[in-house]
């Protein structure tokens, strides 16, 4: 499906960032919460949805190897940084009364599930969120390649990309004032502009399996149902 909502089943990736609200670091509450009532309000409608997210709020791989930490050890870190924002997430969930699994691709059974992608579609139709951490569970993959992943594996019908902008732009309109915004794109421009809205692994896995990429902002309370539905503010990224 390459034009905006409505959606049957959706993955949503979350940048570690994204749970850090006004802070520089961790979590924050209210942000955690907000996330919450927005991801409700999408099950409620019967959406089916998964949600991959970052660490980059704990720990960054490619940070820690700067550091001079192996670059493998330093992406693994990463990984285990993606469980903990995972089970905050489902805390907060499940206090607002939607049903969420964590699934992990680092086996870690004291904490989650591992990751089986039957077991996840099969979580997803029974109304559950499913949170998949870990990343792939390989070094040298980002998580979006991993959202990118597992939207396919879990034949979903689109890509949810929350940021801390409304869409994609042609510089950080952050540091940039001339920076342009896009409505839409295709997934060769995003590549050859060099576009940084996810890797270019993660763009062309999403071109391979025709999975268009919608781009947000998660702070604004109700884009999250407002974009599963092609409503909103956001750039879609499709052939």
């Amino acid at each position: 499906m390459a034009t905006g909502g409505p959606y049957r089943r959706v993955l949503l990736k979350l940048s570690g960032e994204a749970l850090m609200g006004t802070q520089d670091y961790g979590l924050e509450t209210e942000t955690l919460r907000n996330l919450a009532d927005d991801i409700s309000s999408v099950v409620k409608d019967g959406v089916e949805l998964g949600l991959v997210v970052g660490g980059g709020n704990i720990f960054r791989g490619v940070g820690g190897n700067a550091h001079g930490i192996e670059r493998a050890s330093a992406d693994f870190m990463g990984m285990l940084a993606t469980v903990m924002n995972a089970l905050a997430l489902q805390g907060v969930l499940e206090a607002a009364g939607v049903p969420t699994r964590v699934l992990s691709a680092i086996s870690m059974r004291a904490v989650c599930e591992p990751y089986i992608r039957r077991r996840a579609i099969r979580h997803m139709e029974k109304g559950r969120v499913v949170i998949c951490a870990a990343g792939t569970g390989n070094p040298f993959f980002t998580t979006d390649t991993a959202a990118a992943l597992r939207a396919a594996e879990l034949g979903c019908e689109a890509l949810l990309k929350g940021t801390q902008v409304d869409g994609v732009y042609s510089a950080d309109p952050h540091k940039d004032k001339a920076a342009t915004r896009f409505d839409r794109l295709t997934y060769h421009e995003v590549l050859t502009r060099d576009l940084k809205v996810m890797d270019a692994s993660a763009i062309s896995l999403a071109r391979e399996n025709g999975i268009p990429i919608l781009v947000f902002s998660v702070h604004n309370p109700g884009a999250l149902h407002q974009v599963v539905n092609g409503r909103g503010r956001y750039t879609i990224i499709a052939d």
